[in-house]
C-alpha cells in the first residue's frame, strides 16, 4: 500500500512539473452559530468549555462489573433545568484556493478556523496590556488532483482532503454542522454516466517513523450504480485497522509468561470491517432511501476498555447491524408539501451486569460491550438529546413534513420516539423523593432493571436563503425525557461507550441560529 502511494504521488509532482496555471478560484464560507441547551447537561466543565462528568454509580459500588469506565458509572448529562443554561456562539473561517492546470492538473488548499466567541480576545481592559493571540488556523484540505488519467474516467487526489459519501450517513466531512473533518491519504475515483466507484487509503493516526505498526488507518471500497431505474444503487466495505498495542500489565518476563498461559493481556490488532448498501431514488411522487450496515471484527482496542481487576476482554467481537428507511410523498401544491416517515436501527449490546454463577466464579473474565460503530456520520437524529452522530444502541421512529411557504422560505417539523435496544441495570435500590439508595453494592448480581424508553423529540428547522450568498437557518427541538433514559440511564453516546443518566428527569430545550455565507 504504501509503495502505491508513492507511486500516485510521484507520479502527481511529474504532471505538476509539465503543467501550466490556467486557472485560479478564490472561495470561502463564514458560520456564525448561536447554540443554547436548557436543562441537558452538568453544570461541571472542561477545558473548552464542554460539560463535565459526574460520577452516577462509583466503581467501588460495581465489584466485578466491567463498565468501561474507570470512574464507574459517570454521565456529561444532567436532564435538570435548574441547573445553568450552556450557551455559546461559534464563528467558523474558511478560505481556500483552488487552481487549474493544463493536462487535468488541479491543486486546491483550504484554511479552517473554528472559534468560540469570548476565547480569543486578546487585551485586559483593566490594564491595557495586550497579548499575542494563539495560532489555531488550521489546513482543512491540501491536495493534488489529476483527471482523466491515461484517457480514462479515473480521477486520483493526493493529500490531506474531504469525503462524503450517502448524505454521511456513515463517512462525513463534518463532525458536527461547524466542525469539519479531513483526511490525509489518496482517493480514486472511476466515474461513468453509468456508475462510479471511490476508493481510498488514508491515515488517521501515524505512532511514529521509526515504528513497525502502530498505526491507524483507515481504507474503502464504494460502488455506485446510476443507471437502473427508478433506483440507485451503492454497495461499500470501510475497514478501520488500529495496529496500536494495548497492554493491561507490564510485569518481568515469568509473570507474563504465565499470562500467556492463562490467555491473559493477550490483545491484537482491532479491525473494524463494515460492509452495507443502500438503494435511493424516485417513483412519481414518492422518494425512498434505505441503507443497510453490518460490521464484523476483532475489537481488542474497545475490549481494553472493560477491566475486572486488571485485565480487560481481548475477546471483543462487532457483530451488529444498522439501516435507515425514509419514505417520502412530495404533492405537487404550491408549497411542495412533503410528509415522510422515517425508521432507524442501530443495534447495541450490554453485557455489564454479571449473573450469580459468574460473581461466584474467581476466575470469570469481563465482557465487553461492542455496539455498532457509526464511524464518522454525520446525521443527527437526536440533537436536543444531543445525538451528535454518536447514538447507537437504539431505535427510532418519526413523522415529519417539510414544505415552503414562501419562495425563499423552507420549513421541516419532525416527531420521533427513540428506545433502547439494550439497557443497563443498577445495582438494586430502593428512592426517597429524587435520591437512589443502594442496598447491598457488594452483591453486584443484585440488580433493578431498567425500562428501554429514551423518549420523545420534536425538532424544527426553518431555512430562509436571504440572497444567493447568504442563508439563515433557525433551529428549535425540545426533548421529553423518559425516565427510564433520565435518571435510570443507558449506554447509548459515544458508539455505546458512555452513559445518559442524569441527577433529574426534566424535558431539555436547544435553539440554534445560524448565519452562513459563502464566497
Amino acid at each position: 500500500m504504501r509503495i502505491f502511494v508513492c507511486t500516485l504521488l510521484a507520479c502527481a509532482l511529474l504532471g505538476c512539473a509539465y503543467a501550466e496555471l490556467q486557472n485560479v478560484e478564490v472561495f470561502g464560507r463564514i458560520d456564525v452559530r448561536y447554540r443554547y441547551y436548557r436543562g441537558a447537561f452538568n453544570t461541571a466543565t472542561v477545558p473548552g468549555g464542554g460539560p463535565g462528568r459526574e460520577v452516577r454509580i462509583p466503581q467501588a459500588f460495581l465489584p466485578r462489573r466491567a463498565t468501561g469506565d474507570p470512574l464507574g458509572v459517570s454521565s456529561i448529562f444532567s436532564f435538570d433545568r435548574n441547573r445553568p443554561e450552556w450557551k455559546f456562539t461559534e464563528l467558523v473561517t474558511t478560505l481556500g484556493v483552488k487552481a487549474d492546470f493544463t493536462n487535468n492538473v488541479n491543486a486546491l488548499i483550504e484554511y479552517y478556523a473554528f472559534d468560540r466567541y469570548g476565547t480569543d480576545f486578546r487585551s485586559d481592559y483593566i490594564t491595557g496590556a495586550d497579548f499575542a493571540g494563539g495560532g489555531d488556523v488550521g489546513i482543512l484540505q491540501s491536495y493534488i488532483e489529476m483527471n482523466e488519467i491515461g484517457g480514462l474516467p479515473l480521477r486520483a487526489r493526493i493529500g490531506r482532503q474531504r469525503m462524503r459519501f450517502d448524505d454521511g450517513w456513515l463517512i462525513s466531512d463534518r463532525a458536527t454542522p461547524t466542525l469539519r473533518i479531513s483526511w490525509d491519504g489518496v482517493l480514486l475515483t472511476y466515474a461513468t454516466d453509468e456508475f462510479e466507484v471511490d476508493a481510498f487509503a488514508t491515515k488517521l493516526f501515524e505512532s511514529g517513523p521509526f515504528q513497525k505498526d502502530g498505526d491507524i488507518d483507515f481504507y474503502g471500497i464504494r460502488a455506485a450504480y446510476k443507471a437502473l431505474e427508478p433506483v440507485d444503487l451503492a454497495l461499500w466495505w470501510y475497514w478501520v485497522r488500529d495496529g496500536r498495542r494495548f497492554n493491561d500489565t507490564n510485569l518481568n518476563w515469568i509473570n507474563e509468561w504465565f499470562e500467556d498461559l492463562l490467555g491473559l493481556d493477550d490483545y491484537g490488532t482491532t479491525n473494524l470491517h463494515t460492509v452495507g448498501g443502500r438503494a435511493w431514488g424516485r417513483s412519481g411522487a414518492l422518494d425512498y432511501d434505505l441503507k443497510l450496515a453490518y460490521q464484523f471484527g476483532e475489537a481488542d482496542a474497545l475490549g481494553s476498555r472493560f477491566r475486572i481487576g486488571s485485565y480487560g476482554d481481548h475477546r471483543a467481537r462487532w457483530g451488529q447491524w444498522a439501516g435507515e428507511l425514509e419514505i417520502g410523498y412530495t404533492f405537487d401544491v404550491a408549497w411542495r408539501f412533503r410528509p415522510y416517515v422515517l425508521g432507524v436501527y442501530m443495534g447495541g449490546e450490554d453485557n455489564r451486569d454479571i449473573s450469580f454463577r459468574e460473581w461466584m466464579n474467581p476466575f470469570h473474565r469481563p465482557k465487553a460491550s461492542v455496539s455498532f460503530n457509526r464511524l464518522f456520520s454525520e446525521t443527527n437524529y437526536a440533537p436536543a438529546c444531543n445525538d451528535n452522530a454518536w447514538m447507537t444502541n437504539f431505535t427510532h421512529l418519526a413523522a415529519g413534513a417539510t414544505f415552503t411557504p414562501l419562495e425563499k422560505v423552507s420549513v421541516k417539523t419532525q416527531l420521533g420516539y427513540f428506545r433502547a435496544i439494550e439497557t443497563f441495570d443498577w445495582p438494586a435500590y430502593f428512592r426517597v423523593g429524587r435520591q437512589r439508595f443502594l442496598v447491598a453494592p457488594e452483591l453486584s448480581w443484585w440488580t433493578t432493571s431498567s425500562g428501554k424508553g429514551i423518549g420523545w423529540e420534536w425538532m424544527n428547522i426553518l431555512r430562509y436563503a436571504y440572497s444567493d450568498n447568504l442563508s439563515i437557518i433557525l433551529y428549535y427541538s425540545r426533548f421529553f425525557a423518559d425516565t427510564a433514559h433520565t435518571r435510570d440511564g443507558h449506554y447509548v453516546y459515544f458508539n455505546g461507550t458512555d452513559f445518559s443518566g442524569g441527577s433529574a428527569n426534566d424535558d431539555v430545550d436547544y435553539f440554534f441560529l445560524w448565519f452562513i455565507v459563502t464566497f
